[in-house]
């Protein structure tokens, strides 16, 4: 008898003390909606400008969520992480459905390093390795098709180089 009363002592006192409902955390299940643009520019070692539009991740929050549940990113179009002051860069691609290159960018604006074709919905790091003032994602094979390399410049007003 003990035992039984035990048991249904928590939906005896429960009328008694109301409802009390907590707020779940709300899960991200879509992309964020498009993010202001900027014009930015990459300029390779042999002269060459390649023009991008950029969504700018500037909030932490945007900053979390970056490219998560896009379909695609276009040949032309990417997100900058502007970090504000150069700092370690540490990315992965959880829910993010589609492959990047990552453009990490000193803040003279010269590339620091390239991850290229980052693999969809994984959780492993990806790392500037080294302080960087901001983080590109670029539709995967982008630095490939254009011949990106560490020492190409960054043209952007957050590296005081605004493209012409």
């Amino acid at each position: 008898m003990r035992r039984r009363l035990f048991l249904a002592l928590p939906a005896l006192v429960a009328p008694m003390l109301g409802t009390v409902t907590i707020p779940a955390a709300r899960a991200q299940t879509g992309p964020q909606p498009r993010l202001p643009t900027e014009p930015l520019v990459i300029v390779t070692r042999d002269g060459k400008r390649h023009e991008f539009i950029v969504e700018m991740a500037l909030s932490p929050e945007q900053q979390t969520l970056g490219l998560m549940f896009r379909p695609e990113v276009k040949p032309n179009e990417g997100m900058l992480f502007d970090w504000g002051a150069p700092r370690e860069s540490t990315m992965w691609m959880r829910n993010t459905i589609t492959s990047l290159d990552m453009v990490f960018i000193n803040a003279d604006g010269t590339i620091r390093r390239i991850a290229e074709r980052t693999v969809p919905l994984s959780l492993a790091t990806v790392e500037s390795r080294g302080p960087v003032r901001a983080t590109l994602e670029l539709a995967a094979g982008t630095a490939e098709r254009l011949n990106l390399r560490p020492g190409d410049k960054v043209l952007q007003r957050v590296f005081g180089t605004a493209p012409q």
